[in-house]
This record gives structure tokens, C-alpha cells and sequence, in this order.
């Protein structure tokens, strides 16, 4: 299989890579995430996932080679109301508190770069997670393990956050942040093989 890049910092989808046995290398994009008004909240993570990809890209040299290149952007809407990275505990305390017995759909956008036809392709994954009611206790030993750094709406639903998740309609996958089926399938279609 050809290598990738993969223009991320998040370990769960290099995770996800190693598990499909894509050989790949991590060029961490340096992109501004502040998002205009005039973006659809539906429309943020492909947005954003198509501008990490563009500034690899821009960030290498000319006259090299590239075969592929990976984004993805996951976000959280609950009732029209958009939620990122919280960049604090009290934020990601506020987001579990919005959460807790309630749903919220999680997107998930994959943007592919094919470097032979030089386009981009993408598809989006939705899943709506469910969680229970919280008390106060279970929101701070939560915060207290450090897992809401880094994540979209504070959790990371592969670790210690899936205590509390009720139930999800669609994937995990889609959760943590990079979707298995419409990622192979986005490779399908462009003739990158897995299967090799």
C-alpha cells in the first residue's frame, strides 16, 4: 500500500490507521480553527478537516511527490449549538452538564487529497450519542481523569466517557473521530486498496 499522510495530531485516528494497516506519517497542520458566522454548524468539520489537508500542502516543498493526504474534524451539536475542543475544565464541565441525559449528534468529516488526479473527495459521518444523567460527583471524577483535553464536547468515548453513555445510533468510529466504513469506502472509490 502507498503511504498516507495523515494531517492530524489526534492519536485515536492514528490508531485507527494502524488497525487498517495503512502505512502512513503524521504532518501536523498549522491552521487557524476560528470559524465565520456565515458556516452552517453542519458544514464546520468538512471545512475545517479540507483546511488541514490544504495547509500540508502549502507546507511542502514543491517539487515533491504526493500521493495522499488525510484530514478529518469531528464536532458536536446539540440543539443547533456548536461544540468543539473545550479549552478549560469549567468549559468541559459545562459541556457534560449539557450533555448529561440528553442526545447530541456527533459529525464527523474525512476529507482525501489524491495527489495523481489532484482533488479532494470527502464524506461525513453522523451519530447521535445518548448519555445518562450525571451527578456531580461522576462529572468531577470525570474531570479529574484528564480525558476532556484535546476532545470534541469534552469526552473521548473509547475511554472512561463510554461509563456514561447510555446509547449511540451510528459509530464509534464516527465518535472518536475518524469513521472506518466511509473512510473504506472513500479509499475504495478512489482505488487505494486495503485489501492488498
Amino acid at each position: 500500500m502507498e503511504p498516507i499522510i495523515l494531517a492530524s495530531s489526534s492519536p485515536r485516528r492514528q490508531e485507527i490507521l494502524k488497525l487498517l494497516n495503512i502505512p502512513f506519517k503524521v504532518i501536523i497542520p498549522n491552521i487557524d480553527e476560528t470559524i465565520s458566522s456565515a458556516i452552517e454548524p453542519e458544514e464546520i468539520p468538512e471545512f475545517l478537516a479540507r483546511e488541514k489537508v490544504t495547509a500540508v500542502i502549502h507546507s511542502l516543498p514543491p517539487q515533491q511527490e504526493i500521493l495522499w493526504i488525510l484530514g478529518a474534524d469531528t464536532i458536536i451539536l446539540k440543539e443547533g449549538k456548536f461544540f468543539g475542543k473545550p479549552d478549560s475544565r469549567a468549559q468541559a464541565e459545562a459541556f457534560l452538564r449539557e450533555f448529561s441525559g440528553k442526545t447530541h449528534q456527533v459529525i464527523t468529516s474525512v476529507v482525501l487529497y489524491n495527489g495523481r488526479k489532484k482533488t479532494f473527495v470527502s464524506k461525513n459521518a453522523v451519530t447521535k450519542v445518548t448519555f445518562s444523567e450525571l451527578s456531580d460527583k461522576e462529572i468531577n471524577w470525570y474531570l479529574d481523569t484528564e480525558e476532556w483535553h484535546g476532545a470534541a464536547g469534552g469526552y473521548r468515548i473509547q475511554s472512561l466517557a463510554s461509563c456514561f453513555i447510555k446509547s449511540i445510533e451510528g459509530t464509534q468510529s464516527c465518535v472518536t473521530g475518524l469513521p472506518i466504513f466511509e473512510l473504506y469506502d472513500m479509499f475504495k472509490e478512489q482505488g487505494y486498496s486495503l485489501l492488498e
